[in-house]
């Protein structure tokens, strides 16, 4: 519906924009969060540069790739580097606390809101902020999850005992061989529980969360309604930025808000219900604030 459509940035000073969307929040019967990559980004979680050579200075050396995104990639001669690339990995992005408190300051400005939240971040940041789990649906599954490679089952299983082990134990850029991760039912590998193929596990635990999410939608859809899109990016734009330009333009109440450093965009259509804020995130919720 949107992908061909004229979109538009914003004209309107930071500031100017700033004090609407503050005024849309407190006017607003509920808020509907949906959370992009960049909402990490501006919290701190950078995959390339000085963090990442604090923790991967040793693969970079080894292997040539200088940034944790292309290490996820690269093709280990064995399951015992693979795993040491990838639990040092997912030690830092979901069992480490985000360097900057971005996540506490939009709490904070929802707490007492009637809100939702649907993200494609996997790094766990929401929960550790306090977010209540019943208001949250993590649409692209979590760090903190393993589940079977074939996969045999619908089912998810926490790693963090594991990975720490495989952190702690490594050498060498290899983890033991008794701490590669098996299924528990088919004696298969492991893998994330991370959505990039047909083999991505939906649990009871997503599919719970998606139908929260589903009932919010329906039960407010004619109120006044703010869709808070925060750092959504174009690589899954059917997820949470197209269902929230569709939802603003059925109802004319609603408000549309994106805040995004370089896209802060919307449709022409719903000009007039938008509020575009290029800036960092992190900034423009202390602002609000």
């Amino acid at each position: 519906m949107f992908s061909k459509i004229p979109i538009t940035k914003s004209t309107a000073r930071y500031s100017d924009n700033v004090n609407r969307l503050r005024e849309a929040l407190d006017a607003a019967d509920s808020v509907v969060v949906g959370a992009g990559a960049g909402l990490s980004t501006s919290a701190g979680f950078t995959y390339s540069g000085d963090r990442f050579r604090r923790y991967f200075a040793d693969f970079e050396k080894k292997y040539g790739f200088h940034d944790m995104y292309s290490g996820g990639f690269y093709p280990y001669s064995s399951p015992k580097e693979f795993w040491a690339y990838w639990s040092r990995y997912i030690f830092i992005n979901r069992y480490m606390d985000a360097p900057k408190p971005v996540y506490d300051d939009l709490l904070a400005l929802i707490r007492e809101k009637d809100y939702f939240i649907i993200t494609t971040n996997v790094d766990h940041c929401f929960q550790k902020a306090g977010v209540d789990k019943k208001r949250l649906f993590y649409t692209q599954g979590d760090y903190g999850l393993f589940q079977c490679s074939k996969p045999c089952c619908q089912e998810t299983f926490d790693n963090e005992d594991t990975i720490r082990q495989m952190k702690e134990q490594q050498r060498d850029m290899r983890i033991p061989s008794e701490l590669l991760p098996v299924c528990p039912h088919c004696g298969r590998p492991l893998t994330m529980n991370l959505r990039s193929d047909d083999t991505f596990v939906e649990d009871e635990g997503w599919h719970r969360a998606a139908e929260r999410y589903e009932n919010f939608l329906q039960t407010r859809r004619n109120g006044r309604i703010l869709f808070l899109e925060l750092g959504v990016g174009y690589n899954t734009p059917v997820i949470i930025k197209y269902p929230f330009w569709r939802m603003t333009a059925k109802n004319k109440t609603a408000t549309y808000a994106c805040v995004n450093y370089g896209e802060a965009v919307c449709p022409t259509e719903i000009e007039k219900q938008s509020i575009c804020i290029d800036a960092d995130i992190g900034k423009a919720l202390k602002d609000l604030r």
